[in-house]
């Protein structure tokens, strides 16, 4: 039986397991466990973990916690290195690119592990974004690589990748959605609210370049009113922006904004039923961009660069280059219009890319077990 031990570090992380440990889980040819390094781990994030998502209780934690990327990244590398020893697994495969994804990585290979990369070799061409890093690095030493759109291929591709494997798969993050789309329904969080379907915008915003400085916050404020102007806005608050408007004295002055909801960060279905509901979405999230694009629900987001062209280019996602209000409210009013592109659904997106990955890896590593 092949072991396979699976990295989760942050939220966004736990959607793309789900589905990959599920189809794991129904193979009689693989034992699946999960390390959660912690980066984000508090009741909420629980609740996403245990009741939502249908995964287990992690087979080992590393209670990392928050810190600087060095501080994490360090503290992971020491902390797996004692799990490897102890498990043994025949392979460790990691997801997205957060700090774990490249820590683990680092160390697994180092101890001659050969490490599967699911949504490898996406891009954004800002190498300031701790995320690219992370991205490079990881797609640099791997094995296997799990693509989710033809971009990745060709960056992998152009860069030389020494791989085992470049494998265009589907998007996991999208299995999970259309998993869970149906269940969503049943949430009342609509009612709560008091909100009609696709009779709101939901806002998301929690990127240092947007969040951290008071004259991004400044211009959050003004989008935020000129939306609440034509539209009740749904405001699911990461705790970053909710602090730094704090901060600047400014987090009164957004709260007071009539026709506003600000809320705590949602659970994966109440959140999953906001956005499938909404009128429009107004982000600076980089999953958000997949999950609108198959749900066909508009969506603006504030990236100068994506690494996620395939939802700009035939799906519902427009950039905005920064949180200039004029050229938001032109955008945000074409949408609200009707003038605006009808996104398509990417190729293999269909809700079976963990059955892809689960049968290349079944037979790569059976295959080199008996050579």
């Amino acid at each position: 039986m092949i072991k396979i031990l699976s990295v989760v570090g942050a939220r966004p992380n736990f959607m793309k397991v789900a589905p990959l440990h599920r189809a794991f889980s129904a193979s009689d040819k693989i034992q699946s466990r999960i390390v959660h390094t912690g980066q984000h781990y508090d009741a909420r994030m629980s609740d996403v973990f245990f009741n939502q998502l249908g995964l287990p209780e992690p087979h080992h934690y590393l209670g990392i916690g928050g810190g600087s990327h060095t501080y994490q990244k360090a503290n992971v590398m020491l902390k797996f290195e004692e799990i490897l020893a102890e498990e043994k697994p025949d392979l460790v495969l990691v997801v997205g690119d957060v700090n774990a994804t490249v820590a683990t990585t680092i160390v697994a290979v180092k101890a001659g592990i050969p490490v599967a990369h699911v949504e490898a070799g996406l891009r954004s061409g800002d190498r300031k974004m701790p995320e690219e890093v992370n991205r490079v690095i990881t797609d640099a030493i791997c094995q296997y690589h799990f693509v989710t759109e033809y971009s990745g291929m060709m960056n992998l591709a152009r860069e030389n990748t020494v791989s085992k494997g470049i494998h265009f798969v589907g998007n996991v993050m999208i299995d999970s959605l259309a998993h869970f789309r149906e269940k969503a329904k049943a949430n009342d969080i609509l009612d709560k609210l008091g909100l009609e379907k696709k009779s709101y915008l939901l806002t998301t915003m929690h990127r240092p370049h947007n969040v951290d400085k008071k004259e991004g916050l400044l211009d959050i404020k003004t989008i935020l009113q000129r939306a609440a102007d034509r539209l009740p806005v749904v405001f699911p608050m990461h705790p970053r922006t909710a602090n730094n408007l704090k901060k600047h004295g400014l987090y009164d002055e957004v709260a007071a904004i009539e026709n506003l909801h600000i809320l705590e960060p949602q659970g994966y279905l109440e959140f999953l039923h906001l956005m499938d509901n909404a009128r429009l979405i107004i982000t600076d999230s980089g999953g958000i961009q997949e999950e609108t694009t198959y749900l066909q629900v508009p969506c603006l987001t504030f990236r100068d660069t994506t690494e996620r062209p395939i939802t700009t280019e035939i799906g519902t996602n427009i950039l905005m280059a920064d949180l200039d209000p004029d050229s938001v409210t032109v955008e945000m009013d074409k949408i609200l219009e009707g003038k605006t592109k009808k996104g398509e659904i990417p190729n293999l997106w269909d809700g079976h890319a963990a059955e892809r990955i689960r049968e290349i890896l079944v037979g790569e590593l059976i295959s080199n077990s008996t050579t």
